[in-house]
């Protein structure tokens, strides 16, 4: 049985409500962007540790980087069902570290300008992003900041007609080789007196310092970054002054949806392999799916992947139709968080010894599903979000 045949069967043709035919188009010419582009030069990336830039030039010729993006500027107008979709169909990929790659760009980073930016600001840069052509990167994250956003040190100074920017970020995702960097930096004396600046590659007193060596996502450049009097124009903030905490705040519900979307789509693919292997893997007289308490820890696992599928996708919806999500989104980042670790956890121990060996494609998922429980929110910030609102 192919790994294909294995996949579709419980997962690809698992009914939908949400989804249309529309949908599933999408999901297949992603796919086939993954079987050409991307699976023959993951171990290659993993070693590098960052993808090409053609690559993402090649999905903005296809028209999947600006799927929610208006028109005018290259983009599809999509639905943010259409741009679940889109991530989950993403996240089928085995290199977990060009997902990331391209999500920052366009469910993490470059919102912050569809949001907030001006049409001057937008006509300036969103054709570029679009194409694949300025690759973005968002700069919250500091060393003693990272879910408390309000904790922020790095700071801002209105200066006549710039702004002078000192401070530093850590763990920034496309931080090495991004165009654009959306910055989120102190200007007021209330706790949440933030905005959000954007600042070009090479802009005076920017600079990129270490590349940061990480134990998963290692196709995927991540770096800190350092502002020493860095003279931004004024026309770079993005929307009004001080109110970049809610602007973070608002696309986080983005952002943790698409990884909601890559916890699930890493599950997806691990019992898939998972099954192929039990299946064919003699042991103790036969395969182990012989085994009853093989059969009912894949049946459990999957089960589980499957409500959890379902409630990303309610999440998804519920956005579409305009619904305060903040609890809802809160509970699925840390669910699926949790859940992607249970289970490629459950199924590399099914793999036995060779689960644990370096370049196997269950070891990459296992170790690459590590951070979804911490990036973006975690799971006991997003549980406490969560209880706030009962």
């Amino acid at each position: 049985m192919s790994r294909e045949s294995v996949m579709s069967e419980p997962y690809v043709s698992m009914p939908l409500i949400y989804t249309t035919p529309d949908h599933e188009l999408l999901r297949d010419q992603i796919a086939r962007f993954l079987a050409r582009e991307v699976e023959p030069h993951v171990e290659a990336w993993e070693r590098d540790g960052m993808v090409p830039r053609d690559v993402l030039q090649r999905l903005g010729q296809a028209g999947l980087l600006g799927l929610m993006y208006q028109p005018e500027y290259g983009g599809g107008g999509a639905d943010p069902l259409t741009n679940l979709v889109f991530a989950e169909a993403l996240s089928m990929s085995s290199c977990a570290g060009f997902v990331i790659t391209v999500l920052v760009h366009t469910d993490m980073a470059s919102p912050h300008l569809h949001h907030a930016g001006s049409a001057a600001q937008k006509a300036r840069w969103m054709p570029g992003i679009t194409a694949g052509q300025t690759i973005t990167a968002v700069a919250i994250t500091e060393p003693g900041a990272g879910s408390d956003v309000a904790g922020l040190r790095t700071h801002a100074k209105r200066q006549g007609e710039q702004w002078v920017l000192n401070g530093s970020k850590l763990f920034i995702t496309n931080g090495v080789h991004a165009d654009l960097v959306f910055v989120a930096a102190r200007t007021g004396t209330a706790r949440h007196d933030i905005s959000i600046f954007a600042v070009e590659k090479g802009t005076p007193g920017f600079r990129v310092g270490r590349t940061l060596d990480k134990t998963g996502w290692r196709a995927s450049d991540t770096a800190e970054l350092f502002f020493d009097d860095c003279v931004i124009p004024a026309a770079h903030l993005l929307g009004q002054e001080d109110r970049g905490f809610q602007a973070v705040m608002k696309n986080f519900q983005t952002e943790r949806i698409a990884l909601g979307a890559m916890a699930v789509a890493t599950c997806m693919q691990a019992l898939a392999l998972t099954l192929q292997h039990v299946q064919s893997r003699q042991a103790f007289g036969g395969s182990l799916w012989s085994q009853p308490t093989v059969r009912q820890k894949i049946a459990m696992l999957d089960a589980k992947t499957r409500a959890a599928r379902q409630y990303l996708y309610h999440c998804a919806w519920r956005v579409s139709q305009g619904h305060d999500v903040v609890q809802d989104v809160s509970m699925l980042k840390a669910l699926t968080g949790e859940l992607v670790n249970e289970v490629t956890y459950g199924c590399q121990q099914l793999h036995g010894g060779m689960g644990y060996m370096t370049g196997t494609p269950i070891e990459r998922l296992w170790r690459d599903a590590r951070v979804l429980a911490i990036g973006g929110g975690a799971t006991e910030v997003m549980l406490n979000e969560a209880a706030k609102r009962y």
